[in-house]
């Protein structure tokens, strides 16, 4: 039994004979009379009662245009299904983004743009510092990531420059360095830093690191937290002052004040989309193309 068989004798069974089916489905009415013919050998049974004045169904028959009814819009459902999965507009795709920039409007853009373009994809975004895309990037656990690295780009990724960052001063808003801000690093070589752990994102602290040692800059630090959200928590709680992501302060919160400095305008920090070549999702292919049609930022290179 086939599709197009079933597909025929539903016609059949609508249009009341073979001669009105076989205009409707445009095929001649003797390869339409054998094909239904085939469709009751294959079933062992008489699906019409043919007489004088038409075709009737028969109880098998009228069983049979029920099911076959139900099977036939199974297929069509089914076929739009694959075919909008196979062209990205319906699916899932799950994207890691570094907590700092979850706010940035390149990031937000970026994510907004996708959603109007295909609006039944589903996104999971998960807001995750550099370090653990990474490993869930290697392990096929992330579709894409948004995260800090190295110009070239760690083995078994592909990836495309996304934003320029740069680095920020964030202070307490109840200090004297809010009363009286800094005009350089040097200033601070005596204040309570909070840091970052290097497993969190092993290339944002060694950039950062090689940055301070050619200004032969040596923060004290005195408190750690887990990611740059807590790091502004504690921040605003008043345990001490941090260098952060520019784009800290596209989410301000409340007891904290930014300050720019040369010294961490100059520390170049590019942000970049990443994912698996061998990931062949349609729906990753299409937020791929979208930021692929964005111009690079001046000055870097994919």
């Amino acid at each position: 039994m086939e599709f197009r068989q079933l597909h025929y004798f539903v016609a059949v069974v609508e249009e009341g004979s073979i001669s009105a089916a076989s205009r409707r489905v445009h095929v001649a009415q003797p390869a339409l009379t054998r094909q239904i013919r085939l469709l009751e050998e294959d079933l062992e049974t008489r699906l019409f009662d043919r007489h004088a004045r038409g075709m009737r169904l028969t109880v098998a028959g009228q069983a049979l245009y029920e099911e076959a009814q139900e099977l036939l819009d199974r297929r069509t459902r089914l076929r739009a299904r694959l075919s909008a999965l196979g062209q990205g507009v319906i699916g899932k795709v799950s994207l890691g983004v570094t907590v700092t920039h979850l706010w940035v409007p390149e990031v937000a853009g970026l994510l907004g743009r996708y959603r109007d373009r295909y609006p039944q994809v589903a996104f999971e975004v998960f807001p995750l510092l550099s370090g653990p895309q990474l490993d869930r990037l290697r392990e096929g656990s992330l579709d894409a990531g948004i995260l800090y690295l190295d110009e070239s780009g760690p083995p078994g990724l592909e990836t495309r420059l996304l934003q320029h960052d740069h680095l920020i001063l964030a202070v307490p808003e109840a200090s004297r360095w809010a009363r009286k801000p800094p005009a350089t690093l040097p200033e601070l070589a005596d204040a309570d830093f909070v840091w970052g752990f290097r497993s969190a994102s092993p290339i944002y602290f060694d950039r950062i690191q090689a940055h301070f040692q050619r200004l032969d800059f040596h923060p004290r630090v005195v408190q750690y937290g887990a990611d740059n959200i807590a790091i502004l928590s504690m921040v605003a709680a008043g345990l001490g002052i941090a260098i952060l992501p520019a784009a800290s302060s596209c989410h301000p919160m409340p007891g904290i004040r930014f300050v720019s400095l040369p010294e961490l305008d100059a520390c170049a920090m590019p942000l970049w989309f990443a994912w698996r070549p061998d990931n062949d999702s349609p729906a990753l292919d299409n937020l791929i193309a979208l930021v692929e049609s964005f111009d690079a930022p001046a000055g870097m290179a994919d």
